[in-house]
């Protein structure tokens, strides 16, 4: 596989090729750098998309299901079964609004807010794993919310 070949004009030459495929660049991209978020969250009891989670409340809680999902880019039907785990490992706390009970509030717990403390570390493991400079990392990240924008 020609992994990081520049593109030019000669590499257009074959526009089906899997190297030429956004798409193909991005889904190994993305398992890669979620397989080194693993070991890194596995001793705090998370997978990754409950740290997704975990970093929406800490920004921000309570949140309400509908909320969080619009933020995560995630139906309900996906991240109930999260906030069940997290509820379980006693992180979050899910109940229903009295005044409005189609509404479902999600709070993070003392032990829920406590772990953001030892999760300020994550981060910087993780660019450190990657060994890329920082500057480069802001802008792949830059690059990506535009085309989340462009793709939304």
């Amino acid at each position: 596989m020609k992994r990081n070949t520049p593109m030019t004009s000669s590499t257009l030459e074959n526009p089906l090729a899997l190297d030429n495929q956004v798409c193909f660049a991005l889904s190994i991209a993305s398992r890669n750098v979620i397989a080194l978020y693993r070991p890194i969250l596995e001793p705090l009891g998370l997978t990754h998309p409950q740290y997704l989670v975990m970093l929406s409340l800490w920004d921000e809680s309570p949140r309400t299901l509908k909320g969080l999902g619009q933020t995560l880019c995630l139906e309900s039907a996906t991240l109930s079964p999260l906030l069940k785990r997290l509820e379980a490992t006693g992180y979050v706390r899910r109940r229903r609004r009295e005044a409005d009970e189609r509404t479902l509030d999600i709070t993070l717990t003392a032990q829920g807010a406590a772990l953001r403390a030892v999760a300020e570390t994550i981060p910087s493991r993780v660019v450190e794993a990657l060994h890329l400079p920082l500057d480069d990392l802001v802008t792949l990240r830059d690059a990506l919310h535009q085309v989340i924008a462009a793709t939304s």
